[in-house]
């Protein structure tokens, strides 16, 4: 609590020598990464919060931490006593950050921002806001850094690369279909920044952020050349005989005069992922921006990723059927002890990586609080009458998982069967529903939520999120929210199918799987797409109310239980094919 109230009077030490009035921390990383190496937790540094998303503001005289309805409950704990005050995103009489500093600073204020943490759309939306008022936003140099002693440096870590039977295409032939789409639009060259993009094109992972397969770097890719902006001790010689003629290996720091040297000609950028700091190298010429050309390539899973992805939900299935089958019900553990469990049957899955994100392991009133992550001081006993909310996911090298399954412990409340079946009757209703081509995710969230606002309830987080192959767990451009994102679902998106349902103090629920999206018949009315469930662990059976679901809820549930025991049944030890038989039998 101390630290955090002496670095933000540090930081108006630096404030005031600059004669800037506020300074923007935005947690983020110079390649718009949402979650960040050490190195670029800035907004934990600042505030102790250690959520993976929200803003920071210091002015003067006040110390302002934003975060949206995921982190309410946790934000408001994590910065209870250290002078920094919540500000919840979405919620009636709270203005967003930008809108803030219009309406507190006056005319001729100067707001500062790390040129690296904010890309070149951030900057110049905010700047057009702030300037009407008559302030002016700065890019300036990383602030915290004369306050960060012992900050860690950049990540290093070894690259290795991705099978191409499984990625189902070689770095030349992505390269080559980049070059292909800047040759339709009369440009040579491209610059990417975004580290999944780079990961993706060049079939090469590592692990420089945490659950995320990810390397640091900028890529340039011309008609002609391919430059990988990355440290080079993060490759063996062999691995570096085996990119020659595919790609140059540059330092990581040699990236903005890399780019200087080699922007010849009209180029494409995308300005939602590259920093500020590059703007002026990429500005006053004939170049075109948009969404990086490789993330719609990326999004559509191709038939080896698609295979891949099948196979690491089956192994994942086959993991954590063995865990439940372990789990005494009715024993005594604590959050943390059955999130390490869960991960220990995981590591025995062949070409299992690492978890995708940090796990969610939430039991009781911590399940209200949709982001959760347990560490030594909140590690909750897991005993008695409760419900947990447990959603992880694994990398493997040949796919992503990310599965939420609510648990009972002991003996259900009637609140929580009914809460319980209203969201699994939302998440079922998307999974089964078939659309036109060209549907939206902001379509088809209300399918998710229809229940639970018949009885006046409902949720604020996203109802489902892309999803890479070893890579990324949140993977845009597609979403299903409510987010006015003019993104269409197309055959090879994974996407998640997560509602939920979260009362404060008492305890939160959320089932989630993964579909794929998929071609599903010609009519006389167009084509149409349906979804298939890549996920395939039972739903907890003690929580559901049959009374309340229809005969095609109970076909759908009954018919997704067979197949999850014909498919993993022959993967799973004895036991565990019996618990299994006995948690997926018919309703």
């Amino acid at each position: 609590m101390k630290d955090a109230e002496e670095r933000a009077a540090r930081l108006r030490e630096e404030l005031a020598a600059r004669r800037l009035d506020a300074y923007i921390i935005t947690g983020s990383d110079p390649h718009q990464s949402e979650y960040t190496a050490p190195r670029w937790q800035s907004r934990r540094f600042i505030s102790g919060f250690t959520g993976s998303a929200g803003t920071v503001i210091i002015t003067m005289d006040k110390a302002l931490l934003w975060v949206d309805s995921r982190y309410f409950i946790q934000g408001e704990a994590e910065i209870s006593g250290t002078g920094f005050t919540l500000m919840r995103l979405g919620t009636e009489g709270t203005p967003d950050p930008g809108f803030w500093l219009a309406g507190n600073l006056g005319k001729g204020s100067r707001v500062g921002v790390d040129a690296l943490s904010i890309s070149i759309a951030s900057f110049s939306a905010l700047s057009s806001l702030l300037s009407a008022r008559g302030i002016s936003l700065e890019a300036v140099p990383d602030l915290l850094a004369p306050l960060w002693d012992e900050r860690p440096p950049i990540p290093e870590t070894p690259c290795f690369a991705i099978d191409p039977e499984a990625a189902g295409a070689t770095a030349a032939e992505r390269i080559g279909a980049i070059r292909n789409v800047l040759r339709e639009k009369g440009l040579r060259w491209t610059f990417i920044a975004s580290l999944d993009d780079i990961a993706w094109i060049t079939g090469l992972r590592a692990s420089d952020i945490p659950c995320n397969p990810v390397f640091f770097a900028y890529l340039f890719i011309s008609l002609s050349r391919a430059v990988l902006f990355t440290s080079g001790g993060r490759f063996s010689r062999s691995m570096l005989a085996s990119l020659k003629g595919v790609l140059e290996i540059r330092p990581y720091e040699d990236a903005a005069e890399g780019l200087k040297a080699l922007s010849r000609g009209p180029g494409y950028f995308s300005p939602e992922r590259i920093p500020e700091e590059f703007h002026p190298i990429l500005s006053g010429r004939r170049n075109v921006s948009g969404r990086d050309i490789s993330t719609d390539m990326k999004a559509c899973k191709n038939e080896a990723e698609l295979r891949g992805m099948r196979l690491a939900h089956i192994y994942d299935a086959a993991a954590f059927v063995g865990f439940l089958a372990r789990l005494d019900r009715n024993g005594r553990y604590d959050e943390m002890e059955l999130s390490s469990m869960l991960e220990e049957e995981r590591k025995r899955i062949p070409g299992y990586i690492g978890p995708s994100f940090s796990p969610i392991s939430a039991f009781r009133e911590h399940g209200a609080m949709c982001h959760y992550s347990a560490d030594r001081e909140s590690n909750k006993e897991v005993s008695g009458n409760g419900l947990l909310v447990l959603d992880t996911g694994a990398q493997y090298g040949f796919g992503t998982t990310d599965i939420t399954r609510t648990l009972l412990f002991g003996e259900a409340s009637d609140d929580e069967i009914r809460d319980y079946t209203l969201v699994l009757k939302g998440h079922l209703a998307l999974a089964r529903q078939r659309f036109p081509k060209g549907t939206r995710g902001v379509q088809l969230d209300v399918l998710a939520k229809q229940f639970l606002w018949q009885h006046g309830e409902t949720f604020f987080h996203g109802t489902g999120h892309g999803v890479g192959c070893v890579l990324c767990v949140h993977e845009g451009p597609q979403r299903i929210s409510p987010a006015l994102i003019d993104v269409p679902l197309q055959p090879g998106m994974v996407v998640s199918d997560e509602p939920g349902l979260y009362r404060e103090g008492l305890y939160g629920i959320r089932i989630e799987n993964l579909l794929a999206a998929r071609e599903w018949e010609d009519t006389g009315f167009g084509s149409f797409m349906s979804f298939e469930v890549l996920t395939l662990v039972p739903y907890e059976k003690a929580l559901i109310d049959r009374s309340l679901l229809t005969s095609e809820e109970i076909s759908q549930i009954d018919s997704y239980h067979a197949r999850i025991v014909s498919t993993i049944s022959e993967l799973v030890d004895p036991q565990a094919a019996r618990w299994l038989s006995e948690a997926a039998s018919p309703l």
